[in-house]
């Protein structure tokens, strides 16, 4: 593999390089496209700030509730957007997320 000009001497740091988890795209999404729409449900619609806003309460309400990083929580949910919103919010808290799809 060939370096270009512009790849010498540039190691990996917070100012060049930040890799891409998935809390980090929500958090960037809903920066970068706040009103785009995030998750379609019947006829109701969530725009990508509205979702991590969620995703956040979530989070909290979990930390609460005596959750820490390391723990497992499980949920029992059918495709719903609060399933998409488990699948941020129990990371957030450090947590895993164990789900458990009715379908």
């Amino acid at each position: 593999m060939t370096t270009t000009i512009y790849e010498q001497g540039l190691g990996k740091n917070a100012a060049n390089y930040v890799p891409l988890s998935p809390l980090s795209f929500i958090e960037r999404t809903a920066m970068v496209y706040p009103t785009r729409t995030s998750v379609i449900h019947g006829v109701r619609r969530f725009t990508w700030s509205e979702t991590y806003d969620r995703c956040r309460r979530l989070a909290s309400a979990l930390v609460a509730q005596g959750i820490e990083r390391g723990d497992t929580v499980a949920v029992m949910l059918p495709n719903v957007p609060a399933m998409v919103e488990a699948h941020f919010g129990v990371p957030m808290t450090g947590a895993v997320l164990n789900t458990l799809n009715t379908r």
